[in-house]
């Protein structure tokens, strides 16, 4: 997993929690990377997991409720990155619709080695879009909140809906529906 997602995994954590939390749940984890990260470098999937784990033990919060929070930061966090990415579209349902073709494709162009999800468009209008996200990690409530914090981007709302289609949450159709 790239570090910039460790980072802002952090730097959310530090936000919301405070410092002490961040030092607590790295002591926790036994890291091999010992909880040192860079943006630019790649570490495994599985320090993730064990420190989403222990800050859910840590501030007694369930693990999917963070995973959609960190969702909600890393928009705002990769949106003042990138500016240039969000800046070319005029609705949060077309910066959807482009994520395989367009966003995907300047993330692979800044970490070539990323593994990213795939996003498959079913049937998309001027106000709704469904997809099915697909991915080993199961992370769709990441997706979520991405997807939930590009409509305030563009000050609107959604109603986002969900069906697993595999209970781990590897393949997750989600509707999305552009509120007024």
């Amino acid at each position: 997993m790239k570090g910039i997602v460790f980072t802002e995994f952090m730097d959310m954590v530090e936000s919301n929690f405070g410092l002490e939390v961040v030092d607590t749940i790295i002591e926790d984890s036994q890291l091999q990377s010992e909880g040192i990260y860079t943006s630019v470098g790649t570490y495994d999937f599985n320090e993730m997991v064990s420190l989403i784990t222990n800050l859910s033990n840590q501030v007694k919060v369930p693990v999917d409720d963070l995973v959609y929070t960190f969702g909600l930061f890393l928009f705002t966090s990769l949106g003042k990155a990138h500016p240039e990415v969000i800046q070319s579209y005029t609705s949060p349902i077309n910066l959807l619709y482009s994520i395989e073709d367009h966003i995907h494709v300047h993330v692979k162009k800044l970490y070539p080695d990323a593994e990213l999800p795939t996003f498959k468009i079913l049937e998309k209008t001027d106000t709704s879009i469904s997809m099915i996200y697909t991915s080993s990690r199961g992370l769709y409530r990441l997706a979520h909140g991405l997807m939930q914090k590009a409509f305030e981007h563009f000050n609107g709302s959604a109603e986002i809906t969900y069906e697993l289609l595999k209970e781990d949450g590897t393949e997750v159709k989600f509707d999305i529906v552009q509120n007024g």
